[in-house]
């Protein structure tokens, strides 16, 4: 039976991960935003001075007669560095931590599982550091944000960053990955 799910994922730059959590077949929505913090409507200007709390993220809604939660969760591990604190590449601050904020229990649970078995397999040189914590709120981030990779794709920042994530993501996932 098919069902829609909603996860809430932190994995550095929001730009993104739109654009790898929308080229997963199965995932019927992608929304980049803020959660984890403290201020209600936290705008972008603000939530990059690692002031509100939050965190760069998305939010992102599949039907889970075609994509797992735990197949959601193996691309989120595959394509950022689970194990760098408050940082993803070039990005520094507690805006772009590593997280997951499940919405059910299940989830929950298989955040839990998968990097139990991650870790005991060695799959990352260092400990994973990904925050797993109850979902509270959030809050879509401005328009430009919004598909910022489908709009932008000839951007430098697109083509150096983001880029080479959808092509390891294809790779690895290729069944997975929408034509």
């Amino acid at each position: 039976m098919s069902a829609t799910e909603t996860i809430t994922l932190a994995s550095g730059c929001f730009w993104c991960s739109e654009a790898v959590f929308g080229a997963v077949k199965g995932v019927t929505a992608v929304v980049s935003g803020y959660t984890g913090g403290a201020v209600a409507n936290p705008t972008y200007r603000a939530v990059c001075t690692g002031q509100t709390g939050h965190a760069e993220a998305v939010q992102v809604a599949y039907d889970t007669a075609a994509v797992s939660t735990r197949e959601i969760l193996e691309v989120f591990f595959a394509t950022h560095d689970p194990t760098t604190l408050n940082r993803q590449g070039a990005d520094v601050g507690t805006q772009y931590r590593s997280a997951i904020f499940y919405h059910t229990d299940a989830q929950k649970s298989a955040a839990e599982q998968l990097i139990g078995e991650l870790t005991a397999a060695g799959v990352f040189p260092g400990s994973i550091v990904t925050e797993v914590a109850p979902f509270t709120t959030f809050y879509a981030a401005e328009a430009e944000h919004q598909e910022y990779y489908r709009r932008n794709r000839l951007q430098p920042y697109c083509m150096i960053v983001i880029n080479p994530k959808l092509a390891k993501f294809r790779k690895q996932f290729a069944g997975k990955a929408r034509s």
